[in-house]
């Protein structure tokens, strides 16, 4: 497959923006319903093989197993290398809770290891990630759920994308060299001042926001239009009226990762079933950065 095609078979996914995400039964995904295919023979240049798709799944794993072991769950993550899907779902089935990661996704051209990390732990987050959960008003659907009040096991799409950032691979990357890590990246100048000014000059927190931040750069790419790149400096200005569960656009969910980024709640603090406010950074908590972004996020107060 020639990155041509890939482009204009992401360009065709752009269309498909409002359908459900990680479904219950798996059919649609961490992106929206597309019909991309990136079989092993196609050569990305991102770097990307078996053993590193295998290494970053092993790396979330270490730390999550022993999570959800403790809360009286299995966690089994299925390792799809030669499947071409551009995808990735989340899925209950009784006490075992699954993550489901395709090669396809990881041999993206867009999708750095880092940002295939992020995909990994957005779908834990439909697990792990909190309040806003999917069911309310603006989402449904097969989730289930009427009015406000959310009735899903799983949390909505933005949640999942903030709790990636926020708590997650924080936790994963926690005793990496960041410093080295993040000079590494080509950061922005914008988002290397917004994790200075946020983590009040700790170096290694300073580095690690901005390895977040570019790994929610990278995934966001996949989420692309034909007419303009998710970037830190051009945020979406949209203010939704209720809290949308299903996924957002591209720069809307940049957004999100970038403010998981930038929160200063401990990564250890957890996030809270039904209080959104629990764990993370609020308006009504006295935060001003890393707040949920307002395109998709109605906060409650």
């Amino acid at each position: 497959m020639s990155l041509k095609k890939v482009a204009s078979l992401a360009m065709a996914l752009s269309l498909t923006a409002s359908a459900l995400a990680c479904s219950i039964d798996g059919k649609d995904g961490f992106m929206p319903e597309n019909n991309m295919n990136i079989p092993t023979s196609f050569k990305s240049g991102n770097g990307m093989t078996e053993e590193k798709f295998n290494q970053i799944i092993d790396e979330v794993e270490a730390v999550y197993s022993p999570i959800i072991s403790n809360l009286g769950k299995t966690l089994k993550i299925d390792r799809n290398w030669t499947d071409g899907t551009v995808n990735a779902y989340a899925q209950q089935v009784g006490d075992t809770w699954k993550v489901a990661m395709f090669g396809g996704l990881a041999r993206h051209p867009s999708v750095t290891g880092d940002g295939f990390a992020a995909v990994v732990c957005h779908e834990l987050g439909h697990h792990l990630g909190g309040a806003p959960r999917k069911g309310g008003s603006s989402g449904g659907g097969a989730w289930g759920g009427s009015g406000n009040v959310a009735t899903s096991w799983a949390s909505n799409e933005g949640q999942s994308d903030y709790f990636a950032t926020l708590k997650c691979l924080r936790k994963v990357w926690v005793n990496d060299n960041n410093a080295q890590i993040a000079s590494a990246l080509n950061a922005p100048k914008m988002a290397i001042e917004a994790c200075n000014k946020a983590h009040n000059g700790s170096r290694e927190d300073i580095a690690l926001c901005i390895r977040l931040a570019m790994a929610g750069h990278s995934i966001s790419q996949v989420l692309n239009s034909a007419s303009k790149s998710p970037e830190f400096n051009t945020p979406d200005t949209k203010v939704v009226s209720s809290t949308n569960h299903n996924h957002p656009q591209g720069q809307c969910r940049l957004d999100t990762y970038f403010q998981g980024a930038l929160c200063d709640v401990s990564m250890n603090v957890d996030v809270h079933g039904t209080d959104e406010t629990v764990g993370t950074c609020n308006k009504s908590t006295g935060h001003t950065n890393g707040l949920r972004p307002l395109c998709w996020f109605k906060p409650a107060n």
